[in-house]
């Protein structure tokens, strides 16, 4: 099941986000501990195993005394974003300018990367309509940073970063779905893979299938799998930058003195 951010009332998610109307509960109950709470939740179980009353037996507490906090966990699922988000950097220098804009975005690509596998949770989380609270707009403030003075339009920019973190997500997810296929059968992509491997290579005609037969043959030999989600993300990084570092070029060409 696929979760999505900005699915409530944005004026009552931003409030809750920028904390406006923080609401002291007589318990002692804070908000905080109500994130924690589902951080570490969505982390051992994932977000399908996620629930108020979940976090009310973690804490200790009645589940409606959650209610004083957070209306409901579509709020929740905001505010546990945007503060994994906002750990990603330490602080605004994690990325100094001196290293020039590609490392820069390689750094902020193995940023994401560590977010999603150490929370995979976030996988299976919408944010198309992303949760505009401190850490997100904290995060992507410094991931804009490496682009800035490149000589791109600001539109440029923001396209860019979207692309790289769109590359980081998908091959995350990848890395999530082998994760959690070989738990689920028990097996690993390599022991199936010897059992399968074998057997396509019997049935799958060369003649029929010529590009299949050799690529995918040369692949599964490769990987010994039929996927390597490290390695897709590694050569799509790469292409990706590539094709920044040409388009750079492009402009500073077309307007020397930007």
């Amino acid at each position: 099941m696929v979760e999505r951010t900005g699915n409530g009332d944005p004026l009552q998610s931003l409030a809750l986000l920028w904390r406006t109307n923080v609401k002291k509960g007589r318990s002692g109950l804070t908000l905080d501990a109500i994130i924690d709470a589902g951080i570490a939740i969505a982390n051992e179980s994932g977000i399908d195993g996620l629930s108020m009353r979940k976090i009310a037996e973690k804490l200790g507490v009645s589940a409606m005394s959650l209610y004083a906090h957070v209306p409901s966990k579509t709020e929740l699922i905001d505010l546990m974003v945007d503060h994994v988000n906002g750990k990603v950097y330490p602080d605004a220098e994690s990325l100094p300018p001196e290293s020039g804009w590609r490392a820069g975005l390689e750094v902020v690509a193995e940023r994401n990367w560590k977010l999603l596998s150490d929370h995979r949770w976030l996988n299976d989380v919408d944010t198309v309509r992303p949760p505009l609270g401190p850490g997100t707009t904290g995060k992507y403030d410094i991931e804009l940073k490496p682009l800035v003075g490149s000589g791109l339009e600001d539109v440029e920019i923001d396209q860019i970063l979207t692309l790289v973190l769109e590359h980081v997500k998908a091959a995350a997810r990848l890395s999530s779905a082998v994760a959690a296929t070989n738990e689920t059968t028990g097996n690993n992509d390599q022991e199936w893979w010897s059992v399968a491997g074998p057997v396509l290579t019997a049935l799958i005609d060369p003649a029929k299938y010529p590009h299949a037969s050799r690529i995918g043959m040369a692949a599964g030999q490769e990987y010994d799998s039929a996927v390597d989600p490290d390695r897709t993300y590694a050569l799509g990084l790469r292409t990706i930058l590539d094709g920044v570092e040409c388009l750079i070029l492009q402009k500073n060409e077309k307007n020397p003195e930007s």
